[in-house]
């Protein structure tokens, strides 16, 4: 039995990630994460998913909550990601890692530690978007030059980054297909008199809204025709599903950076 334990573990996506791993055969909630000084520490980790007392209380002790686990699932933020990452390394045990907002240089870090562990990093852990990922780059490849790229992405207003990890990775694997730098391609905001669209860019433009779960739309359009490859999520439990997967599939592996493109066997 994996012994998985989470981290942001009354959040919107923690605590959906242990209502989820109690459907799940293989798998166990053995720890339940949360910062310093949150008013649930100590209390049952059942109560904020949704769930029966599952006799596995909150605790501020990643240390001793790995000592006892052997996978960590993490959805929280940059920079307490990376002090995670470093502590899983210290007890050799895999990580699971949803958050999004990575500069460059704190991917890097992360990267860093997959010489002692293994890790599973994806900004979007649904499978439904990773296949499109998949069909993203087809299509561009299929189409080339010849059609105007954009991507529009829309989430709940309480999301903190923009564009969103997915419409990054969207970004990053079309810019790939087309053998273009997203860095120089990349448009994230029009206004004004902008002149005429280029040939070679990218738009990815960003919408917070509501309680948009998360929604993303990719635009080929041509003379005549216009393609659009559209994925909505209506639940976070798609992403909990495709992190508790992750966790299963990473448990075995030998230590190394993975997505979940691997996790899928979509390589």
């Amino acid at each position: 039995m994996i012994k998985a334990v989470v981290t942001g573990a009354t959040g919107r996506m923690g605590a959906r990630i242990i209502n989820v791993l109690s459907g799940v055969e293989g798998i166990s909630l053995s720890g339940a994460v949360e910062k310093k000084g949150h008013p649930l520490v100590g209390q049952d980790a059942g109560g904020p998913a949704g769930l029966p007392p599952t006799g596995v209380m909150i605790t501020d002790d990643l240390d001793a909550a790995l000592a006892a686990g052997s996978v960590l699932i993490d959805f929280t933020s940059p920079e307490a990601t990376l002090e995670h990452a470093r502590v899983c390394a210290d007890h050799h045990r895999p990580i699971v890692v949803g958050t999004t907002g990575f500069s460059k240089e704190e991917v890097a870090q992360v990267k860093k530690y997959t010489d002692k562990i293994s890790c599973v990093l994806a900004p979007n852990m649904s499978i439904g978007v990773n296949l499109s990922f998949k069909i993203l780059a087809e299509v561009a490849q299929a189409l080339g030059d010849d059609y105007d790229v954009e991507i529009v992405e829309a989430h709940h207003r309480m999301k903190k980054d923009a564009p969103s990890g997915t419409a990054m990775k969207m970004a990053q694997v079309l810019s790939t297909a087309l053998n273009r730098n997203l860095d120089e391609v990349g448009v994230f905001a029009r206004k004004g008199i902008i002149g005429e669209r280029s040939r070679k860019e990218i738009g990815v433009q960003t919408v917070r809204a509501g309680d948009i779960v998360g929604e993303h739309t990719v635009y080929f359009a041509g003379k005549g025709e216009r393609i659009e490859i559209t994925h909505r999520a209506h639940s976070r439990d798609t992403f909990a599903a495709g992190a508790v997967r992750a966790a299963l599939w990473v448990s075995a592996k030998k230590s190394g950076m993975y997505d979940m493109q691997d996790v899928l066997g979509l390589k």
